[in-house]
């Protein structure tokens, strides 16, 4: 099958581009970069070179269209809206990782991140986390990754959400992330100066994944739910870590370990990259690092009447680039695991 990464020169785009060359059923026909067009791929990027004949080119989607099936695109928020829709309207299947397609309400959007750019298609994407919308990517033309933190926070809080066992709202999480989530960013806060050894907390209560998380948290509980979200910046190129707080309801068994343990393993019994860690055991960057694997664990605090998940992916991977290729493997029918089962970087 044919395929174009667009923004391959970004940090995520680069993941798909590596994830893609080693996937036995996709062929990687076209990267797209628009700061690199008429650069080798292997000149811009030497750990490239060797694996990949390629230019980059510009994003065109007619030059793109008829020498493609799908379309892995990299962008920013607000820059590939348009693009995926001329795509899409060709016939070919798109992936976007970026946020253009995630949220299903018009307004929520707009406050988030202004107008859309191709409403035709707004609120058509299927949402891109296979644990949960797995049967509906199976016909899905547009998939709409999600965000790094929302696939962290979700994974390992939606079961006990959706069985009823926690509050609704009061829901705090804490995450932390590497600076690559930022993307290529020029920012004196990316400076390696000013972030090694160094650790801070950005956009308290004010990120952009704030609404895409409690949009799949509503819709699991079926109505609606607040969090509260604090991430933070740490001195590391990629990885993510989240705690989620939630409240346990009465005569729930969200404060016995046995039992949310048990309901993780339960729900998540046949999903391959899903590791329910023992208890007692708290989920580390290092241990999914370069994965598409997504470590969660649960502990408990009766003294809080609180029960604590927690998870670890890597966040180019899980939380954008393996996550959008697993979606393509349910789409057409191949083992969910097809060119993903690379083994955690160690050290």
């Amino acid at each position: 099958m044919r395929v174009a990464v667009v923004g391959a020169s970004g940090y995520a785009g680069l993941e798909l581009v590596r994830i893609v060359l080693r996937h036995p059923e996709l062929e990687l026909v076209a990267v797209t970069s628009e700061k690199r067009a008429g650069v080798a791929v292997g000149e811009a990027f030497p750990a490239l070179r060797g694996l990949l004949e390629l230019d980059f080119e510009p994003a065109d989607a007619s030059a793109l269209a008829g020498r493609i099936d799908v379309a892995f695109t990299a962008l920013p928020h607000g820059a590939s809206a348009a693009l995926v829709a001329e795509l899409y309207k060709a016939g070919v299947s798109v992936l976007d990782i970026g946020a253009d397609f995630r949220l299903r309400n018009r307004e929520t959007f707009t406050q988030w991140y202004g107008e859309h750019q191709a409403p035709e298609l707004f609120g058509r994407a299927i949402y891109g986390l296979p644990e949960v919308y797995g049967e509906e990517l199976k016909t899905a033309r547009l998939v709409a990754a999600p965000g790094c933190y929302p696939t962290c926070v979700l994974l390992p809080a939606l079961p006990f959400i959706r069985e009823g066992w926690v509050e609704r709202s009061g829901i705090q999480v804490t995450a932390i992330s590497g600076v690559s989530g930022a993307g290529r960013t020029l920012d004196d806060g990316f400076l390696y100066a000013e972030l090694e050894g160094n650790a801070r907390a950005y956009k308290v209560a004010a990120h952009r994944h704030i609404p895409e998380i409690e949009q799949e948290l509503s819709l699991a509980a079926g109505e609606d739910v607040a969090i509260t979200f604090v991430p933070h910046l740490i001195p590391a190129s990629r990885g993510m870590l989240a705690t989620i707080a939630l409240r346990a309801l009465p005569g729930s068994d969200a404060l016995d370990p046995d039992a949310a343990h048990g309901l993780l393993s339960r729900v998540y019994a046949d999903a391959p990259f899903v590791r329910v860690l023992p208890i007692g055991e708290s989920p580390s960057i290092q241990s999914v690092r370069g994965s598409n694997f997504c470590d969660v664990a649960v502990a408990t605090d009766p003294h809080n009447n609180t029960l604590l998940v927690l998870s670890a992916i890597d966040n180019l991977v899980k939380g954008a680039g393996g996550q959008a290729v697993q979606c393509l493997n349910w789409m057409r029918g191949w083992p969910e695991t097809t060119g993903l089962l690379e083994a955690p970087l160690l050290p």
